[in-house]
């Protein structure tokens, strides 16, 4: 594996479009498993709050959540949205995707949140069912529950947002290429794996 090249994932575990992404994003990873180092850097999309959410906000993502469902290989449970009290809090989902990265089970945790979202039906915005989500991962629970609401993960969240910024994030998700000092943003494609693929083999022959 090339340390001269990193593959920066920019992603927060509640967006829709990274729900989107992941079949293809998962073939792009896998076909360069060899060739570069794939860091995961989380984005934070909305700060946490105990409000429901505005109508007019659970309108566009609910239209939002249409479009990606006919545009990439991903289903939803627009259960979702009558079962629930949608909340625009996404920092709680990122700290638990921080506990997980602590033993090593990162994308274990995205997508086990992932699919409580999108599929289950489930709120990833409350911390009580992320607390289950953490102990069906192998992590204990009292420890998960400690760590999620330490300092210490509030600063990690804060620190990996900032990396984000750095790297020109342009909402979420973002790849970005990072060959010896240079750093290359990928226009990927949600549904064209060649395509990606294409774009990075090209930066990392230059």
């Amino acid at each position: 594996m090339s340390r001269e090249a990193t593959l920066y994932y920019l992603y927060d575990p509640m967006c829709s479009w990274c729900w989107g992404f992941r079949p293809v994003w998962s073939q792009v990873k896998a076909a360069l498993a060899d060739r570069v180092e794939v860091v995961y850097v989380l984005g934070g999309l909305a700060p946490e709050t105990d409000e429901p959410m505005e109508p007019e906000v659970s309108d566009y993502l609910q239209k939002t959540w249409r479009r990606i469902s006919e545009q990439c290989e991903v289903e939803f449970n627009f259960d979702f949205w009558t079962q629930n009290t949608p909340l625009r809090s996404t920092y709680p989902a990122c700290k638990a995707a921080l506990v997980a990265r602590e033993y090593g089970k990162e994308r274990a945790m995205d997508e086990r949140i992932q699919r409580f979202y999108y599929l289950e039906a489930g709120n990833p915005s409350l911390y009580a069912n992320l607390y289950d989500l953490g102990e069906a991962l192998g992590i204990p629970r009292e420890t998960f529950i400690e760590r999620i609401h330490s300092d210490d993960i509030a600063q990690q969240l804060q620190a990996d947002m900032a990396l984000a910024e750095q790297l020109g994030a342009r909402g979420y998700p973002s790849v970005v290429l990072k060959v010896g000092d240079q750093i290359h943003f990928i226009r990927h494609s949600y549904t064209d794996v060649e395509a990606n693929l294409q774009q990075i083999e090209t930066l990392l022959a230059a």
